[in-house]
């Protein structure tokens, strides 16, 4: 089921690729906490944190900046595959799609 002929290939799911998308769900935890706090007003989550405008603040900002730092070590580790992924795709589009398929450059051409 997980490798599907009939679909292009995707990227395979490696330990730096899961552990960073652990910390991606934390920081969009504490963005969720923070920002609740502007919601109502108070702790809505948790209910003593975040307890002040500040707090929130840290916290929703702290967040964002998880997030981001996640993200693009995901795809620093996607783009490790590039090449893997790119003779896959190669091999899919020749298997399903012949008329597709992407001829090498030739000697003499720019």
């Amino acid at each position: 089921m997980l490798n599907n002929p009939l679909r292009p290939p995707r990227p395979r799911l490696t330990g730096p690729i899961f552990l960073y998308a652990l910390a991606d769900v934390f920081g969009l935890s504490c963005v969720g906490i923070g920002a609740s706090w502007f919601a109502a007003g108070k702790g809505a989550i948790l209910t003593d944190f975040p307890s002040s405008a500040v707090e929130a603040v840290a916290c929703t900002a702290g967040g964002v900046v998880v997030m981001i730092w996640a993200v693009t070590r995901i795809l620093r580790e996607i783009a490790k595959q590039a090449p893997e992924m790119q003779a896959r795709y190669d091999a899919y589009i020749a298997a399903h799609h012949p008329d597709k398929v992407r001829q090498p450059p030739e000697a003499g051409q720019d």
